[in-house]
């Protein structure tokens, strides 16, 4: 047996969204999903890890992690603090947001790659293909500044203006593209010569509405992009995780329901989500096979 196929893919499944691929463990966490969706205290996070803990396997044997609709972004915080390495560790993140976000709540979907920046493991962190407004001036203030001025945390976006980050002397932390092939470009030789192990984690909100479509603002990827990041990093992963799903969801916290709504969220029908799924499914597996030849 080889490696790759020794690595369990996991589906964390809060919203029977991703689907479930060959040879993966599909974990039932329907009753986890008002809890967690889109935002938790820190405490019920907590408490998710601690199940995650006894019922996934450790870091080593763990293959790719699908976690659903991108609500539940925030769980890759969850498997990164889990990471058995003595190395540190390179994550790279392709989303439409930065994720790097002030939520004073807890943790959520659009703050837990802030979160990530405070662990001692993570030495870098790039979040490619941003095309979302929030690194814009308005949404200036909303950003946490001190990973980006500290050179832990770079942003690549597409087709935005963060020129701001000159003001609090992280210039060199943003990255401007109007095209994705040179942003694709640009970053792999850019870390061409960073040599340590690699966390993926993919949002396919960063995907063009032309590949496949999700219920948040999209970016101006195709797939071939996310393939050439895997492709370049072979032998280099030792995590991977894959959200961006579609699902629909009606809260019944009132409080959630405000933010979310606020956030511009788009609910779809149900033909519509059966349709994406599709698509959406059949995306998971391509990049699943592609990540399970880039195993360190």
């Amino acid at each position: 047996m080889s490696k790759q196929e020794t690595r369990q893919h996991v589906i964390l499944n809060f919203d029977d969204s991703a689907g479930v691929p060959e040879r993966a463990l599909n974990l039932d966490l329907g009753a986890w999903q008002e809890m967690i969706r889109f935002g938790c205290k820190w405490k019920q996070f907590q408490q998710l890890e601690q199940y995650l803990q006894t019922h996934i396997p450790q870091s080593g044997e763990l293959g790719c992690v699908l976690l659903g609709s991108g609500d539940y972004h925030h769980v890759s915080h969850a498997l990164l603090k889990r990471l058995k390495t003595s190395e540190p560790v390179h994550l790279i993140v392709c989303d439409n947001h930065p994720d790097n976000m002030r939520y004073p709540f807890g943790i959520h979907c659009g703050s837990w790659v802030y979160w990530a920046s405070c662990l001692t493991h993570i030495a870098r962190i790039d979040v490619i293909g941003i095309g979302s407004n929030d690194i814009s001036l308005k949404h200036a203030w909303e950003n946490h500044w001190s990973p980006l001025y500290k050179g832990k945390l770079h942003y690549w976006s597409l087709c935005q203006n963060a020129s701001w980050t000159k003001w609090i002397g992280a210039e060199k932390a943003w990255h401007s593209f109007n095209d994705p092939d040179v942003l694709i470009s640009e970053f792999l030789n850019e870390i061409s010569n960073i040599n340590l192990p690699i966390y993926l984690s993919i949002d396919k909100d960063v995907l063009s509405k032309e590949v496949v479509m999700t219920n948040w603002d999209q970016g101006y990827f195709l797939e071939q992009h996310l393939q050439d990041v895997i492709r370049f990093n072979q032998r280099a992963l030792i995590g991977a995780d894959i959200t961006g799903d579609v699902s629909a969801y009606h809260y019944t916290n009132r409080f959630k329901r405000f933010l979310s709504a606020s956030d511009g969220q788009n609910e779809p029908t149900v033909a519509e989500i059966q349709a994406w799924q599709v698509h959406q499914q059949q995306l998971n597996q391509r990049l699943i096979e592609s990540i399970d030849l880039a195993w360190k």
